[in-house]
């Protein structure tokens, strides 16, 4: 009964904060299927973390022990979890509509203005470092995020679990805080415009050689970025290639899902109330935002600008620029979505996924400028 006592004279208000917070994670998770794969584990995580400590020999033992073993090895000290995802991810992806019209990839770029942006803004309030590494939720990609914050920031900083939180967040709900923008930065006529679809087939040859040069290609721009975009290009290689089919649905079903599952348990380590619940992980879930808005609003405009110089008939349909952010797939479907809303014969889904994946790309090449400036 003394034990008893004493353990729940351990409980502080922070905890409790914290169990509530995992608690809307879960909900958001079951309830809403906002990408219950990733704030599931979350949320769950967030009550483990902010249990009273068990003490074994001095130190905090038990659940708080298995996951930081899992997050220094998984996150801190080699990023292990964040690449081997990538390979999952790049198994995943066709990147047929991007080659079929390689254009997409402008919107891919233009959508990640948000980062650079909101690494100007955030330079107000934090050092290069950790602006940069709040900048990168902007990739709208979760284990990028995870892997420039980890080379950038050190080891016993307080703001990589806000960082890993908005960024998988956000990816999550996506859905919500992208088609206010669109309608802000478009009009009706816009979101009516139709696409004719390419027709173009992309070779076999063409689709093996693309994770390949890309590689090379980034390897020698960005090169603080080739172990992002090796791992990722290497995914998609297993799946083009045609003879390693039983590894490709390995990496797109098992290795994807069982690591996410990890990163997602792991990222709670990182959410300790005393150390989470401050003013400072507010402003930098705020930022996050601001980055997504903005990557958004540069997508968007883009594709606005081109449309000036484009004739009737082969005008953009602007809001398929919002997809070059690379919360892939949620995005494309985004767009999709909204435009049959506007008109349901209007099919935006080839285009959407084309982008949504050029920015898959561009994010990861995001990543490794970032790290190149502060390096």
């Amino acid at each position: 009964m003394e034990e008893l006592v004493k353990y729940l004279g351990a409980i502080m208000p922070q905890m409790v904060i914290m169990w509530g917070i995992g608690g809307l994670l879960i909900y958001l998770a079951i309830v809403k299927e906002m990408e219950p794969t990733l704030l599931l584990p979350m949320g769950f995580g967030a009550i483990l973390m902010n249990l009273p400590p068990v003490m074994v020999d001095g130190h905090q033992g038990g659940v708080y022990e298995v996951i930081g073993t899992l997050f220094n090895a998984g996150i801190e000290t080699a990023e292990l979890f964040p690449l081997l995802l990538f390979i999952g991810i790049g198994a995943m992806i066709d990147f047929g509509p991007l080659l079929s019209n390689p254009k997409f990839m402008i919107f891919g770029a233009a959508a990640q203005f948000g980062i650079f942006f909101t690494l100007f803004a955030a330079s107000f309030f934090f050092n290069i470092e950790e602006a940069a590494s709040i900048s990168i939720i902007g990739a709208a990609d979760g284990p990028t995020a995870i892997y420039v914050a980890g080379q950038l920031l050190p080891e016993d900083s307080k703001i990589m679990g806000a960082i890993m939180v908005a960024a998988y967040s956000y990816m999550a709900l996506v859905p919500l805080i992208q088609p206010p923008i669109i309608r802000l930065c478009t009009t009706q006529a816009e979101r009516k415009i139709r696409m004719a679809n390419t027709g173009k087939t992309v070779s076999k040859t063409t689709r093996i050689l693309f994770p390949i040069v890309v590689t090379i290609v980034v390897g020698v721009v960005a090169p603080d970025a080739v172990a992002l975009i090796g791992f990722l290009m290497f995914g998609n290689l297993i799946r083009e290639c045609g003879v390693l089919n039983s590894l490709s649905d390995t990496a797109q079903n098992v290795l994807a899902n069982l690591i996410t599952i990890l990163l997602g348990i792991t990222i709670s380590f990182q959410m300790e109330g005393k150390y989470f619940l401050s003013p400072v992980t507010l402003l930098i879930i705020a930022l996050g935002l601001v980055a997504f808005v903005f990557d958004t609003f540069g997508g968007v405009m883009i594709a606005k600008l081109m449309n000036l110089f484009l004739p009737e008939g082969k005008k953009i349909n602007p809001m398929i620029g919002a997809a070059g952010i690379s919360a892939f797939p949620m995005s494309a479907r985004v767009v999709h979505k909204m435009g049959l809303a506007e008109d349901n014969q209007n099919f935006l889904l080839m285009h959407s996924i084309g982008v949504n994946v050029s920015g898959q790309i561009a994010s990861v090449i995001a990543g490794g400028l970032i790290l190149s400036l502060c390096n």
